[in-house]
């Protein structure tokens, strides 16, 4: 895949045009405008000025935070699914793999809401756009836990994924639903990482080091998220991703960290995660450890298009998106609630 004599006969076309999707991402001086806003409608103007264009034209005021969010979404998906649809094996396969992430989050989001006797029709609309599939509405009509994960083993992409994640559909519980979801992102993040060293050259080259970086991500918050529960310390290591670089001696240590402070130290013997810590704490102006995970994966995901010939830029324009939207409703929500202290708390992409 990385062969740059034969990479564009297929992918030439899609390569060029997410890469100017990728000029249209916003720089500094648009957040600058945008962290200036009074109202949503002054954000809505300024939005007007970038490549978003007339997004929220056709939204009548008052403006809702929700809306600015659907809409971002909803270009996201437009442009994601305008390549998907056109483009061939193996980057077709490698799309469908960045999907499936997303319809992960949906089908848990879909079984804990069962749990807790909501109507699927309710929860479909706060279902993540790009994880939604044709079955998703096949599988609407389960009315217990019990049925949704045994139409989803069946019925969905996400098949082979569950049938690695053996579980009794009668215990589920929110903290077994919770492991459920920590042992679908471990299988899928494994064979995503697997697809991508089958693929070789550059596309391996810069994807294989941005899914490590995820599995440890998911293997540093299971930890932190696993103190003060009844969790053995082997069943913890169980839902460790094993393709990043903390694997194998680093996920032995944090599975037997009793506090934060232990799985700080832990982290520091390792040179990509040395500072990870910098800058975070509980005071007003420090930041949180997943704003330093956006950080980090922000650098990764543009260094991505640094590289030519590869599929990681179509995974990094995704990532880089995502983000863009993170930024752009968390500074509405500050407008929104007229609270702007702490509207600069957005992670900068250029």
């Amino acid at each position: 895949m990385g062969d740059s004599l034969t990479f564009n006969i297929d992918n030439g076309y899609f390569d060029g045009l997410v890469r100017g999707f990728r000029s249209g991402i916003l720089k500094k001086n648009d957040y600058h405008n945008l962290v200036e806003c009074e109202t949503l409608e002054d954000l809505k103007l300024h939005l007007q000025g970038t490549d978003y264009g007339p997004l929220l034209a056709n939204d009548p005021s008052p403006l809702m935070v929700q809306t600015i969010d659907e809409r971002l979404k909803e270009r996201l998906v437009h442009e994601f699914t305008h390549i998907r649809n056109q483009c061939t094996a193996p980057m077709s396969e490698f799309l469908d793999y960045i999907t499936y992430g997303y319809m992960i989050d949906n089908i848990i989001l879909l079984i804990t809401g069962t749990l807790r006797n909501r109507p699927i029709m309710e929860l479909l609309p706060r279902c993540h756009p790009l994880g939604k599939f044709d079955e998703l509405a096949t599988i609407s009509i389960a009315q217990s836990p019990a049925e949704l994960f045994n139409a989803v083993m069946v019925d969905t992409p996400l098949a082979p994924f569950f049938k690695e994640c053996v579980q009794d559909e009668n215990d589920l519980d929110e903290m077994n639903i919770e492991i459920l979801r920590n042992k679908l992102y471990k299988t899928y993040l494994e064979d995503f990482y697997a697809f991508c060293v089958e693929l070789g050259g550059v596309t391996a080259e810069v994807m294989c080091p941005i899914l490590a970086f995820e599995a440890d991500r998911r293997a540093i918050t299971i930890t932190i998220n696993s103190f003060r529960t009844d969790l053995l310390k082997d069943d913890i290591e169980n839902l460790y991703p094993t393709c990043g670089t903390l694997y194998p001696e680093g996920l032995k240590f944090l599975k037997n960290a009793e506090d934060r402070e232990e799985v700080r130290r832990i982290l520091e013997r390792y040179g990509a995660y040395k500072d990870l810590h910098t800058g975070v704490g509980d005071g007003p102006n420090d930041k949180t450890l997943e704003d330093r995970f956006f950080e980090e994966e922000v650098k990764m995901l543009c260094l991505g298009f640094m590289n030519s010939f590869h599929l990681g830029v179509f995974f990094a324009f995704v990532k880089l998106k995502e983000q863009e939207n993170r930024n752009i409703v968390w500074i509405a929500e500050c407008i929104a609630q007229k609270n702007k202290s702490k509207i600069e708390n957005y992670i900068p992409i250029f």
